[in-house]
């Protein structure tokens, strides 16, 4: 039987792994896997300002070539909170993984320019998990430049979550779902993503 992945998780630009949104998907991801999580070089120094691409890119690299080091029988995917999923997609047109996980991935800078270059490029199975409150990333303007992706996307979209997926009281007053069960809608569509992958490790 094929192990279950090794999930390098990283973190968005303003969250360590030790806030309480990265520690509770770490523990949801550790039933589909070993979870690998790692902090950003500029938040583990204190500092906030994230650094430079070229120093992002390289720091996921060491994570990435860490997890694969350890844990060598087990295909790797990539998870990321917002920053972290785009690190990754730039990360995955370098280092063959098994697939991306994308959490309310950034599609709009914070001047509002598009960065979907990257996702086009793509060629690594991905899964984008958004909530249809994501002023990052509007929905429409994300499954319409992945229309143009050669790589296998699959968009999980959480109604009424914000960027970080969470749900508006008047969702659950309209529907009865809470944000556990979105939460659990999220997990199990991580899970099928994770089936489709198939037998290759990375």
């Amino acid at each position: 039987m094929t192990p279950g992945p090794v999930i390098v998780f990283a973190t968005g630009a303003g969250q360590a792994q030790s806030a309480p949104w990265m520690a509770a998907w770490a523990r949801r991801l550790a039933a589909a896997g070993v979870v690998w999580p790692f902090d950003w070089r500029y938040l583990a120094q204190g500092r906030k300002r994230p650094d430079r691409h070229d120093v992002l890119l390289e720091t996921h690299r060491e994570a990435l070539t860490a997890a694969r080091e350890a844990h060598p029988e087990r295909p790797v995917v990539l998870a990321g909170k917002s920053m972290g999923g785009r690190i990754g997609c730039h990360l995955a047109l370098e280092e063959p993984v098994a697939g991306l996980i994308c959490f309310g991935y950034p599609l709009l800078s914070p001047t509002g320019a598009r960065r979907d270059e990257v996702l086009r490029q793509l060629r690594t199975p991905t899964l984008f998990v958004q909530g249809t409150r994501d002023d990052k990333a509007p929905l429409d303007d994300l499954t319409a430049v992945l229309a143009g992706s050669a790589a296998r996307t699959t968009v999980h979209v959480v109604p009424t979550g914000d960027h970080s997926l969470q749900v508006t009281r008047a969702h659950t007053r309209a529907t009865g779902r809470t944000q556990d069960d979105e939460d659990a809608a999220v997990s199990a569509a991580i899970d099928t993503f994770l089936a489709t992958l198939g037998q290759e490790a990375s």
